[in-house]
């Protein structure tokens, strides 16, 4: 799953060395985070989030594979 997040998140970024991808545990769900450099921020949410929902959609449907719960969240990664 991971490597999946990774994957995409690396792929539509401008600056894709700096894509970084987190993981826990919440309860029975396991939050992944991607992080992205700020001027990539803009570009992984998409207008109105159509591309973050459609990578949290993608995601989803890999854990249900799985028989995982995933939340998918994207933040801008610290210098």
């Amino acid at each position: 799953m991971k490597n999946l997040i990774e994957f995409i998140g690396k792929s539509l970024a401008s600056h894709p060395e700096e894509v970084i991808v987190d993981v826990r545990e919440k309860g029975r769900e396991l939050v992944y985070t991607l992080y992205v450099a700020p001027d990539d921020m803009g570009r992984l949410i998409g207008k109105g989030g159509r591309i973050a929902n459609a990578i949290r959609s993608v995601v989803k449907a890999s854990a249900i594979k799985s028989g995982v719960q995933v939340h998918v969240e994207i933040e801008e990664r610290q210098a």
